[in-house]
């Protein structure tokens, strides 16, 4: 498995920064959240797209996904929905990254079956327009569908290969679900995993990576059991965690956890 780095955890850092901060501290790639507030979303142009993709390629470090927030799920016209995620297709495209991140988004006021058929919808026809790209778009394990049994009520539908899962094991360990259950639901459609670790169920603050309660370790080993040879992505969630301690200072030891859990599992 190769290891990467979420741009959650260093939110607003320059691109030169955020691929030497990968290249010295040892990850193979990073994840790019492409929100307004960061150098990266879909409304740069062609030239700060090619300037950071040569960035990355020279420090060695690849993309691993574009991190949108387009609910597939959500209330509402298919339209805007749809055009979300098609800009943010282009963007990995030009970035060459594999993966675009997309979230349900489901709505607790209407029943679970319209949003499961609403999502499944814009998903099939996103994954059409992704297949073109050479990329896959992938639903977060996330707020409504925050389990792989969940999760698979929309993905089930759609059977295209261009639509795929993002195991957050937070959220699914959250929801109530043991990882083998999980990656019994997600396995054919996995693209890769977010890992991260928390103090409790009631306090979510990021930790450094084997500080807090997720089954980091039972996710690791059930993961090399079964083969599996993706990402896991180091999920820090600092921007909304402004008392978190900073993320660089701890890139290198939450490395080498997860390279112990790996060394364990082998």
């Amino acid at each position: 498995m190769k290891l990467a780095f979420s741009t959650l955890g260093v939110p607003g850092l320059p691109i030169p920064e955020v691929a030497r901060l990968a290249a010295e501290h040892g990850y193979h790639g990073v994840e790019l959240r492409a929100h307004p507030e960061e150098p990266l979303h879909p409304g740069v142009g062609a030239a700060e797209r090619a300037d950071a993709a040569a960035e990355f390629k020279t420090a060695g470090v690849e993309i691993v996904g574009v991190a949108g927030y387009a609910r597939v799920a959500a209330p509402g016209d298919d339209g805007p929905v749809l055009a979300e995620i098609r800009e943010l297709v282009d963007l990995a495209r030009d970035l060459g990254a594999p993966y675009v991140r997309v979230f349900p988004g489901g709505s607790d006021d209407e029943p679970a079956a319209d949003g499961d058929a609403r999502a499944a919808r814009r998903l099939g026809t996103a994954a059409e327009y992704a297949a073109d790209a050479g990329v896959t778009v992938l639903l977060e394990t996330h707020d409504s569908h925050r389990t792989g049994a969940a999760a698979i009520r929309i993905l089930g539908p759609v059977g295209h290969r261009r639509a795929g899962a993002l195991w957050d094991v937070m959220h699914t360990w959250l929801g109530g679900e043991q990882p083998q259950e999980t990656y019994a639901a997600l396995a054919p459609h996995l693209g890769y995993v977010q890992v991260k670790d928390i103090a409790a169920a009631t306090d979510t603050t990021p930790l450094a990576l084997g500080a807090g309660v997720l089954p980091l370790a039972e996710v690791v080993e059930l993961l090399s059991r079964q083969g599996w040879d993706g990402w896991l992505c180091w999920e820090y969630e600092k921007r909304w965690y402004e008392g978190a301690a900073p993320l660089p200072g701890l890139l290198t030891a939450g490395r080498e956890h997860l390279g112990r859990l790996l060394n364990e599992s082998a």
